[in-house]
């Protein structure tokens, strides 16, 4: 209330002047805001370096002390100061998000270029000539497998922009609040075993460029730490770096074509053995299960790097760029091993090379000249760093959703706790890399097509693609979320058809080892049909029974 002085001489009585209050606080919160802001996790709208300020701060709180306040108050001042990303699993509203460049929308392709086009996925397209299988057979089976993993991935993108949440978040609405608990672990496991896949073939190459001076775990913990330090910044160092990232990556796969590409061939090592029949069905199953997997295990956290976008943004669009930015890449770079593995069919020399000391030698023998060798190897030692920075930002957003004392712990502290599994992973598989390879690759397509299934058909056939029969402002309130009962029971009996239909060095399938003389895996296809003709008239039920 104020006194205008001036009218209250000249006009008589004094005038009372009533402020309206703003809504919405036009100043940067301060770090006591920020803190005020963490007191709990339902329905938390607060500060961070990508989410903009929002209007309602956890008012009703219990006031909380002691050391995961104070580290939360460190956190708030970091992302003040130096643009540390706070708060990273709070829904982004609509209003908090700022239009986004056309430079910036390339990133829906150029995030993902940059995480497949490495080490990793070049090491993975061995596979084919591991299994015998002929170069073209190889390469077909990695553009398909490829497609049709990133089309799921491509799908889950799409819901990032409409929620403003993480995938894992959004799984909620169709899992449930207890069971996507079991899908928080699944994912963080998932993004750990990438990354340290990811440590492994950067270890590799390091060791190579140092003609074996450095060992492959001092390789790992230069990678790990490279990862670590990008990832703590959060979401917007690391649209910033992989924007751009890949460029040096399709250039040095160009070359590797270019100088192997000579002696490619549909050979195999050893003709009287080449496959046939029912056994080069079940061999061509398996590899295409390792590399829809490889592409398909980023729809558990597609949507985590979409949150920013405005909430209206192409879907189309999204799903297109999406998609194949992650399925020409990884063929790219599938594709190049592919390449290289086929010249070992008749490159003797080479083939002693990599029998006897790994992919970062074969790499630095194959090309020339030899300097040039070396600084190609260093490029390749950083491809590393690429993936593992999503892998790892996004494990730590897995890992807060566990349970909801987890999410009082702050993101940079969980990165760090992810950075030291990755390592100790990395250094317990580090001399046995592509056995690594074959059996986490084809794991994770597994649950990642049961997950699929169930958001898919909750959101086409439940919600009717309508984002306004989500309560999103209900998205951290089991009380407001859908049981889980329909999703539990479906997820559970996809489990049993994987164990039915899959094929691994340490377990095969009473069905998939019916095809072939080693198998064939059938698992995502078992679990594709399971998962979804169990949700369909399960979440029928529990909505006619419980109303959501």
């Amino acid at each position: 209330m104020g006194f205008d002085e001036e009218k209250g001489a000249h006009h008589g009585a004094p005038e009372e002047i009533y402020e309206e209050t703003a809504s919405r606080p036009q100043r940067p919160l301060t770090t006591a805001e920020k803190l005020e802001a963490t007191r709990v996790d339902v329905n938390p709208r607060c500060s961070s370096s990508e989410g903009g300020s929002s209007a309602q701060a956890w008012q009703d709180a219990p006031t909380e002390r002691g050391i995961l306040a104070r580290l939360r108050a460190f956190e708030a001042l970091m992302d003040r100061k130096l643009g540390i990303e706070s708060e990273a699993i709070v829904r982004k509203l609509p209003e908090d998000r700022r239009p986004v460049s056309w430079s910036e929308k390339l990133s829906m392709f150029c995030l993902w270029a940059s995480g497949t086009m490495n080490l990793s996925c070049f090491a993975t397209g061995f596979l084919g000539w591991k299994f015998g299988l002929t170069l073209t057979q190889s390469i077909l089976i990695i553009v398909f497998a490829s497609l049709l993993g990133g089309a799921v991935s491509g799908f889950c993108a799409t819901m990032g922009p409409r929620t403003g949440l993480r995938q894992i978040s959004i799984g909620r609405f169709s899992m449930g609040w207890y069971p996507n608990k079991i899908v928080a672990a699944l994912n963080t496991i998932q993004q750990i075993g990438w990354s340290s896949v990811g440590c492994i073939t950067g270890g590799l190459a390091l060791t190579a460029v140092s003609d074996g001076s450095i060992s492959i775990a001092v390789g790992i913990v230069v990678i790990a730490v490279g990862s670590l330090i990008i990832s703590v910044v959060g979401l917007r160092a690391i649209l910033v770096y992989e924007r751009y990232a890949w460029l040096i990556y399709l250039v040095i796969f160009l070359i590797v074509f270019g100088q192997t590409g000579r002696y490619a061939n549909d050979a195999v090592m050893d003709e009287s053995e080449r496959i046939t029949g029912a056994t080069l069905s079940g061999t061509i199953l398996g590899l295409f299960a390792i590399v829809y997997g490889s592409s398909a295990s980023w729809a558990t956290i597609a949507s985590d790097y979409y949150v920013h976008y405005p909430a209206n943004e192409n879907r189309t669009k999204i799903f297109i760029m999406t998609t194949l930015g992650i399925a020409l890449p990884t063929s790219f770079a599938m594709s190049a091993g592919a390449v290289v593995a086929s010249t070992l069919n008749t490159r003797l020399d080479l083939a002693q090379v990599y029998s006897d000391q790994g992919l970062g030698f074969l790499v630095q023998e194959m090309l020339y000249p030899y300097g040039f060798a070396k600084f190609i190897l260093v490029l390749l030692v950083l491809s590393g760093v690429n993936m593992n920075i999503i892998n790892t930002y996004s494990a730590a957003i897995s890992c807060q959703q566990f349970a909801r004392p987890c999410a009082r712990v702050p993101r940079f502290i969980w990165t760090i706790l992810c950075f030291g599994v990755i390592i100790a992973l990395a250094l317990a598989g580090r001399n046995d890399l592509l056995t690594y390879l074959e059996n986490f690759l084809a794991l994770l397509g597994y649950w990642c097509t049961s997950y699929f299934v169930i958001v898919f058909t909750e959101h086409y056939l439940f919600r009717r693609d309508d984002f306004d029969k989500y309560d999103l402002d209900g998205w951290n309130d089991p009380a407001r979320l859908p049981r889980g009962y329909a999703a539990f029971a479906a997820f559970s009996l996809g489990v049993v058809a994987w164990v039915m239909g899959m094929v691994q060095t340490w377990y095969i399938g009473p069905l998939g080892g019916l095809i072939g003389e080693y198998g064939g895996d059938i698992a995502n296809e078992l679990t594709f049909v399971v998962t979804l003709l169990t949700y369909i008239p399960a979440r029928y039920y529990e909505l006619s029974r419980l109303g959501r």
